[in-house]
């Protein structure tokens, strides 16, 4: 009973000493929280995407904490995030911040439109051909479509065209977080501001070729002729490396350069289709006949 009564006495001893130690440890070495950083965290998306160049959603609120109590601040912002969203999150930081122009990305690349030059038995990824220096056509400069931005894409906002084997953007589904603008290993894929209609103009052409290899190279490819660029009376336009390259802080998407691309190389989207004066003329006259003819009738 005796040995009892001490086993007892000296388990409860170690017990107690053992609680007072992790106790004191508790309180000289705890980490101390911010409570805004649980706040932000609910208010980002948590898809963990890495758009932001963080490892995730609570890596970004902490820094989104950090970087409102320090003195000098850096532009951080979440690309996912909502307009809404990113003014709660300034909010709770007691901060004030103006709402960022929206980012969709866009493919630089319309496919070559000509015939296929070489044949490839190899690793079917982006980066396996892009190292190996082969594409189905003769351009060196555009899309692989093997699909790695499809692969990084979280969100499946990015698909391949079955017949053009070209990367395109659903920009429904794009939330602009850059990550198949990271794993196009030909750097194809941009991330350009949108208008509130999710309108745009955008060089659809990466080739930096001259003109006549260019021309030869693909069937839709700038040719640096730069009647973009005269055309343009905002002077938002400018021709480097033979490939013309749209200043979206100038450029106010009159569509003026569209209309004079003579290889169809700058795109738009979200526009409403343009109709020539001459063919409203003829749609006129066709609808004034169809009235005409159901009268007679």
């Amino acid at each position: 009973m005796e040995y009892i009564f001490v086993s007892v006495l000296t388990l409860g001893g170690i017990a107690l000493v053992s609680a007072a130690v992790l106790y004191f440890c508790s309180r000289k070495f705890a980490v101390k929280s911010d409570a805004r950083v649980g706040e932000i965290y609910e208010l980002l998306p948590k898809a963990n995407c890495g758009g932001c160049g963080l490892a995730g959603c609570q890596a970004m609120a902490e820094a989104l904490v950090k970087n409102a109590d320090s003195e000098e601040r850096t532009p951080l912002a979440c690309p996912v995030a909502s307009a809404e969203a990113m003014s709660k999150i300034f909010d709770v930081l007691g901060m004030t911040g103006g709402a960022s122009a929206p980012m969709k990305a866009v493919v630089k690349c319309s496919g070559c439109g000509l015939s296929q030059s070489v044949t490839y038995d190899g690793l079917e990824t982006c980066a396996a051909r892009n190292a190996c220096g082969v594409a189905d056509d003769k351009c060196g400069n555009g899309c692989l479509g093997c699909g790695d931005c499809v692969a990084a894409c979280s969100f499946g906002g990015i698909k391949i065209n079955e017949e053009t084997h070209v990367a395109e953007v659903d920009p429904a589904l794009c939330t602009a977080c850059g990550a198949c603008v990271k794993a196009c290993p030909r750097h194809v894929i941009a991330l350009t501001p949108v208008s509130a209609k999710n309108r745009r103009v955008y060089v659809s052409c990466n080739n930096v070729s001259r003109g006549p290899v260019a021309m030869k190279e693909c069937g839709t490819s700038c040719i640096g002729c730069g009647k973009c660029a005269k055309e343009c009376p905002f002077g938002a336009i400018e021709i480097v490396n033979n490939l013309a390259h749209i200043d979206y802080e100038k450029c106010r998407s009159c569509r003026k350069c569209v209309k004079v691309c003579p290889r169809n190389a700058i795109m738009t989207q979200g526009f409403p289709l343009i109709v020539s004066a001459k063919d409203a003329s003829a749609e006129k006259t066709n609808a004034g006949q169809t009235e005409k003819e159901k009268a007679e009738v």
